[in-house]
């Protein structure tokens, strides 16, 4: 390599950086063993603060702008300066660019339940997740207390971190807002609010700040979630008699019912059938003392039209004591299985229904 270019590989004539990475929080400008012209021209953009380190020690913070550096602002000497060194400067410099746009969806989450207080439950293990929000607030104690001599510093270098110091004061947080478990999820924006004053403190020991913190989820463990959910269920029907009413209903509802719901079905059936009998009769139902007749293979039902309602169904027994006590007449509307529509009860019922002889003929 001739003396000229090594020349001009010793000058770095523009410094800046453009991020297209959206996670680096700070960046070192590669010299690749070159330093700085003087009078080169320095810019930094907006949301970016340009910080150089001189022998180690941060010796300039420059905000937004165009700068030309030279040595009335920073203590930088080039190698031409120095022939005594052999062309290489004592002085090396070196320029970061520190990051102070919003990093945004930072996740956190409790790697395990949480024990807490609740005013409700007394002790309850809960588990919480969500995203968190920073942005470098002091660029020069982050640079001394996090990223040091780091060239590439990422979120991902620090989020563990800072999730680990969100989760280590999580449960004190919890316990002092004696916010019933019950009640978070319809807090979770002021709750999020809390979270963020009492921890954003602990950023700051990094330089930086903690803008917002999102509460998406806290939860419960699984056999506490089925409990509340029994319990929710049963306060919906009000009272613990209605209750059991309900899982009987849900019981008698269920495909894996079997025989047993089917009989109980049947039964239900039947007792509500002989309630309506009686009603009709108008009088009480009364015990009886011997068990009514077996019903035949061949026994057939029948609805009947009373008051325009649909009635039944009846055994014949019960037919014939209705017509015996004028409850059903003869134009009276019957139906059974096998016809096609509703027929009049003497056109099924003929043998019941008394016939009277016409009067004798007149001598």
């Amino acid at each position: 390599m001739g003396f000229f270019d090594w020349i001009t590989g010793q000058f770095i004539d523009v410094i800046d950086w453009l991020d297209d990475s959206n996670d680096t929080m700070v960046y070192r400008f590669d010299r690749q063993g070159n330093e700085i012209k003087y009078g080169a021209k320095l810019t930094v953009r907006e949301s970016q603060i340009a910080i150089f380190v001189n022998e180690g020690v941060v010796a300039d913070i420059l905000d937004a702008g165009i700068y030309e550096l030279d040595t009335k602002n920073l203590p930088i000497m080039t190698s031409l300066q120095h022939w005594d060194h052999g062309f290489n400067s004592p002085f090396k410099a070196e320029v970061y660019f520190v990051n102070t746009k919003r990093f945004t969806n930072l996740k956190w989450g409790t790697k395990n339940p949480i024990m807490v207080r609740d005013p409700e439950f007394s002790m309850v293990r809960l588990r919480a997740f969500g995203t968190y929000e920073i942005r470098i607030a002091d660029p020069k104690k982050f640079m001394i207390e996090i990223v040091g001599t780091d060239g590439h510093f990422t979120t991902d270098e620090i989020e563990s971190q800072l999730t680990n110091l969100i989760l280590a004061k999580l449960p004190t947080i919890l316990g002092e807002s004696k916010i019933p478990v019950l009640d978070m999820a319809s807090n979770y924006e002021k709750f999020s609010l809390y979270i963020s004053e009492k921890i954003a403190p602990f950023f700051e020991e990094y330089g930086l700040k903690l803008t917002k913190i999102l509460i998406e989820n806290i939860s419960l463990p699984a056999d506490v979630e089925k409990a509340l959910d029994k319990r929710t269920s049963r306060e919906v029907t009000g009272n613990l008699d209605d209750y059991i009413k309900y899982q009987t209903g849900n019981a008698l509802g269920s495909e894996n019912g079997g025989i047993m719901s089917d009989m109980v079905g049947m039964g239900a059936g039947v007792a509500l059938g002989q309630q309506m009998a009686e009603n009709m009769r108008g009088h009480k139902t009364t015990t009886k003392s011997t068990p009514p007749p077996l019903l035949k293979e061949d026994e057939k039902f029948y609805h009947i039209a009373i008051d325009d309602t649909s009635k039944g169904p009846y055994d014949s027994r019960a037919i014939e004591e209705y017509i015996s006590k004028g409850i059903i007449k003869e134009e009276t509307l019957v139906w059974r299985e096998g016809l096609s529509d509703w027929i009049e009860a003497k056109d099924e019922f003929k043998k019941y229904f008394k016939t009277t002889p016409p009067p004798l003929p007149k001598k």
